[in-house]
């Protein structure tokens, strides 16, 4: 996963400083350099609000896509439409919660959650969902109903 570099460049595009962004997200410049040097995983939350602030999709931030932007695109993530659509996707390729919690080396618990809409999606789940299954980050998050399924990205874009 890949998303420091793009963070980076967004952010020399506009001339913004590391303090800039993390004014942004309301959290120390160190927090935030943690979060584009890849040290630290950065939040949904902040990945979104970033998104927004770029006027990005997470699957440009994330190298799925070149196109910046879904024209349906949407700031706020629905929980309870990803844990709809997550749940659609484990249908389609017939996995139980337990297969798919093992293939992310996440808990089943956390899968169920997601599911129910309690929680958002997390960066690294979000990630490994989409890689793996081609399937649009924005439209999984509930952000955009443009496009469902991604062509397989090239193997350089998602180291």
């Amino acid at each position: 996963m890949d998303y420091g570099t793009k963070l980076k460049d967004l952010r020399d595009l506009y001339e913004l400083t590391q303090q800039d962004i993390a004014n942004v997200l309301k959290v120390a410049r160190s927090t935030y350099n943690q979060y584009e040097q890849q040290y630290d995983i950065i939040p949904i939350k902040h990945l979104n609000h970033l998104c927004n602030h770029f006027k990005v999709s997470f699957d440009y931030i994330f190298s799925f896509t070149k196109l910046k932007i879904y024209q349906d695109e949407i700031d706020k993530i629905d929980t309870k439409i990803s844990g709809e659509r997550l749940k659609s996707l484990r249908k389609e390729y017939h996995l139980t919660q337990m297969k798919l919690a093992k293939e992310l080396n996440i808990a089943n618990s956390i899968i169920s959650e997601y599911e129910k809409g309690n929680y958002p999606i997390s960066t690294a789940t979000l990630y490994s969902i989409s890689s793996k299954y081609h399937i649009s980050s924005d439209y999984l998050l509930g952000k955009t109903n443009e496009v469902k399924y991604l062509t397989k990205p090239k193997e350089k874009e998602l180291v």
